[in-house]
């Protein structure tokens, strides 16, 4: 069998970028060109093919920004490329960016914060000294800091969502720019060398230092005249290697317990032409694949249409998967997102969204485990659920330095026996890491839903836990 995919019965009628899964659900998605954002909500079946759009009201917009100064477009803030994140408080962390309003060619420095309840931006200074952030690399680490990498040297500064404040993170071994984080099992960040080709290195925070981390078997950036070379997403795999996919349409395999690379299968098309995933994004779907995306030739003019890959871990093949009904752009417009139904969202800077259902289940050591949690809820509290492998086993969604999506957080799930499905917003999760094993770690949920008896369930990248039942008053 193979994914099928199918437009969103509900078009949001304007072009979507990069998108974020919120902790209650719900979709938060930037609209091109522009400071708005908008939600999608799942019906009452859970349906996201059939979901609302700006359900009360569209999110407030970014906020005018004084850092952006006028030959920037400024102070509007809207960019098109930049840092974002899911924070363990389910906020929203962003900063930076690229062609601000619509087609300034300019990196700005805008950094704030999204609150979903209060339904409010509030801005923050950016790193001290830096004078861009732009399409910066990022990484929310397993305390719930961001990592994020300064675009024009390299230089790293840690965001701390609790006291509000940056701090100076230890210089990398080669720039920045360009490049792609993953966060690791030990807590440690991987990156492919995009401007010390083909070398690798590795964040370690107990040290704070970045380290070597050997060499990829073959070039994985794809240089272009005048430029630092792209690259394609990396995603850490179940079986705790990282696919990396490079815009030269070579993958390369990392084993973080050996330090070694291996090579990977090479993206080819129908044709046999090389794939280039120039800026592109990548998703681990629940039954283990990868689906990725990549571009034809010539790689440095960035064409279209895009082919989509499935990568087989087990097999360590790449197929071609099932074409959207909508894909004339090229690789680096599209924006992968994991949904808690274990479907994927397409975004290509389009009108229209689509839907990816994939073949397959997740092994059963991949679910998440409920270890403890109250069986009697009222409606308009807050609780606390404990378990293992509420984080899941990987980040899940990968771009690179223009857009980060990470899933690695517990959603919390209601379902009835009439087939209605709840979503309860979950916050203050005890870590941030992956594949955290047989550790018990917890998160707290507020409850929002009718009186009766529900099953519940944490999902983590699409994988849900066994259920538990519950009563809510």
């Amino acid at each position: 069998m193979a994914g099928t995919w199918a437009l969103l019965n509900n078009p949001p009628g304007f072009s979507v970028d990069t998108m974020l899964l919120l902790t209650d659900g719900s979709v938060f998605c930037h609209e091109f060109g522009s400071p708005n954002w908008h939600r999608l909500k799942p019906d009452a079946s859970g349906s996201y093919r059939n979901g609302t759009w700006d359900d009360g009201g569209p999110p407030a917009p970014l906020p005018d920004n004084p850092v952006i100064p006028p030959g920037k477009r400024g102070p509007v803030n809207a960019p098109l490329y930049f840092v974002s994140a899911v924070l363990r408080d389910g906020s929203v962390f962003t900063a930076g960016g690229e062609y601000n309003a619509g087609n300034a060619d300019s990196d700005t420095l805008a950094v704030q914060l999204f609150d979903p309840i209060a339904n409010t931006w509030t801005t923050y200074p950016p790193p001290n000294g830096w004078n861009a952030i732009g399409d910066a690399p990022s990484c929310v680490l397993a305390d719930g800091r961001v990592l994020v990498g300064y675009i024009n040297g390299n230089d790293t500064a840690i965001f701390d969502p609790v006291s509000k404040t940056w701090s100076a993170g230890p210089a990398k071994l080669d720039s920045n720019s360009e490049e792609t984080f993953t966060l690791l099992p030990d807590g440690s960040v991987l990156t492919v060398q995009c401007s010390n080709i083909p070398g690798a290195e590795r964040y370690v925070p107990s040290t704070n230092s970045w380290v070597a981390a050997g060499q990829t078997p073959d070039p994985l950036p794809q240089p272009c005249p005048g430029l630092v070379g792209e690259i394609g997403p990396a995603i850490l795999l179940p079986d705790g290697r990282v696919f990396a996919i490079g815009a030269s349409g070579n993958t390369a395999l990392y084993s973080p317990a050996a330090n070694t690379w291996a090579r990977g299968p090479k993206l080819t098309d129908a044709t046999g032409a090389t794939s280039y995933p120039m800026d592109a994004p990548a998703v681990l779907l629940p039954n283990g694949k990868v689906l990725c995306v990549g571009s034809p030739a010539d790689p440095c003019q960035y064409p279209g249409p895009m082919t989509f890959f499935e990568y087989n871990p087990v097999s360590n093949t790449v197929s071609i998967a099932a074409p959207p009904q909508n894909a004339p752009n090229p690789a680096y417009m599209a924006r992968l997102l994991l949904l808690p139904t274990g479907e994927v969202l397409l975004s290509a800077n389009s009108q229209t969204v689509e839907i990816y259902t994939p073949d397959g289940a997740p092994q059963a050591g991949w679910r998440p485990v409920v270890t403890a949690c109250p069986n009697v809820l009222s409606s308009g509290h807050s609780y606390q659920l404990s378990g293992t492998q509420l984080n899941g086993l990987s980040q899940a969604c990968s771009y690179g330095d223009d857009a980060q999506m990470a899933t690695n957080y517990p959603v919390v799930r209601l379902q009835n026996a009439a087939g209605k499905v709840v979503y309860l917003r979950t916050f203050n999760h005890s870590t941030m890491a992956v594949a955290t094993g047989a550790a018990v770690v917890n998160t707290s949920f507020a409850v929002q839903a009718p009186s009766g008896v529900w099953q519940l369930s944490v999902v983590v990248n699409g994988i849900a836990s066994n259920s538990v039942q519950v009563t809510v008053n």
